[in-house]
């Protein structure tokens, strides 16, 4: 079972607890201050993580997934414990950006990261991560992006698709490198005393498919069987299972598995309509029991375009807690339409975690679109009626609250 956010520390119990504060003449009207010695960490019943906070519906653990705005849609962040699906655009653009934005999230906050890939080399998908935005930078890039952007719309006399920004109010934008979700500038890269300082294990298939080993008919295929047991290990070794709790602070593995699925993994589910969906399916399977009891969460990019089974992506969407779908317009009539100028392609978010609940969790949220600008990446609302006056603009904030302009 996923990891919830009421798991207590282990130490101390509530006599010593109150022993404590009266030890230190605190009372419930005093503000208390920060705690100097160690002993005093078993006040918190909560498990304090660096980049996570509890689920306001459920309870549950959350991560951010890199992009606060995609955060927003999936219920305030991705769970721990869970699989999130990124289905890939046909040229593996923007998928490939999400991803990268996952894995500068963890070494933002001190998560140690396992990257896996069959196409790249894990060190070098590291020296291409996006650079943090923090403090004054993020409202300094934000206004340059919106001063453009207002620009370019003022010399337009047409009615065109109106859009409603997801990101949060400036006046509550990121202010110390401890916050919940980061903004990135994607036209940089991140600095390598922050790679060199951070914990990663890499998984390069082609390095690891030069060993023998037996496999028995309608069994998982040997790229998928190496990588399980790779991940196996380290959530094992390192202790981000429960039965093994960790010596040290408790800290998050973020798994990131990139182009799963495609013939580079040794999977034919892409090169015939017929493949065999046996070994991708049983490899979800077991892979989302690992991530069950512990403290990690993984994002998988598949070229789910290429599947031509639509009965095989039905049971990948199901072995996936989480599933969004990536649309570009290159190459579609999208591109010259009018309506969508100002975009680069759709997102759709397919099905959103149904942990601790009765009934499927649905998104109200439709018609997503997402541009990548020249420093951040933006997910907004796409609205197509062009009945409205021009000058009327609606913008949803961070808490929902929606503001009309004229």
């Amino acid at each position: 079972m996923a990891a919830v956010a009421t798991c207590g520390t282990g130490a101390g119990s509530t006599g010593s607890v109150v022993a404590a504060g009266s030890k230190n003449h605190v009372t419930s009207f005093q503000r208390r201050g920060p705690r100097a010695s160690g002993s005093d960490s078993s006040y918190s019943r909560l498990v304090s993580i660096a980049g996570t906070r509890p689920s306001v519906r459920n309870g549950q653990l959350l991560v951010s997934t890199g992009l606060p705005a995609l955060d927003q849609l999936l219920g305030g962040g991705l769970a721990v414990g869970t699989v999130l699906l990124i289905e890939e655009d046909k040229y593996n653009i923007y998928s490939s950006l999400l991803f990268k934005y996952f894995l500068a999230e963890g070494i933002i906050n001190g998560h140690t990261l396992l990257v896996a890939s069959a196409k790249e080399d894990p060190a070098d998908i590291l020296q291409e991560l996006p650079a943090p935005l923090l403090d004054d930078n993020f409202k300094k890039d934000f206004d340059e992006e919106a001063c453009n952007h207002k620009t370019a719309e003022s010399n337009i006399k047409m009615k065109i698709a109106w859009r409603y920004q997801l990101l949060p109010k400036m006046e509550a934008g990121p202010v110390s490198s401890s916050r919940f979700g980061h903004y990135y500038d994607a036209s940089k890269k991140m600095p390598q005393e922050l790679i060199e300082a951070s914990k990663w294990h890499g998984f390069f298939f082609p390095e690891k498919s030069s060993s023998t080993l037996n496999i028995e008919p309608c069994s998982l295929t040997h790229g998928y069987i190496k990588l399980l047991q790779f991940i196996q290990n380290i959530i094992y070794e390192e202790g981000f299972d429960g039965s093994n709790p960790q010596k040290k602070q408790k800290n998050i593995l973020r798994i990131g598995i990139q182009n799963l699925g495609s013939p580079l993994w040794g999977d034919d589910i892409c090169c015939t309509e017929n493949g065999n969906s046996h070994s991708l399916t049983k490899f979800l399977y077991v892979l989302r029991g690992l991530l069950r009891t512990s403290l990690s969460a993984c994002m998988i990019t598949m070229p789910t375009h290429l599947i031509q089974n639509k009965a095989i992506i039905s049971r990948v969407t199901n072995l996936s807690d989480t599933v969004v779908g990536l649309e570009s317009f290159i190459g579609s009539e999208r591109e010259t339409n009018p309506l969508y100028k100002d975009y680069h392609g759709l997102i759709h978010i397919r099905q959103i975690p149904r942990l601790n609940n009765l009934i499927y969790d649905v998104s109200d949220v439709k018609d997503l679109a997402f541009k990548l600008k020249r420093k951040l990446f933006t997910i907004e609302f796409l609205h197509t009626n062009t009945d409205r006056v021009n000058t009327e603009k609606t913008f949803i904030t961070s808490d929902f609250r929606v503001i009309h302009v004229f």
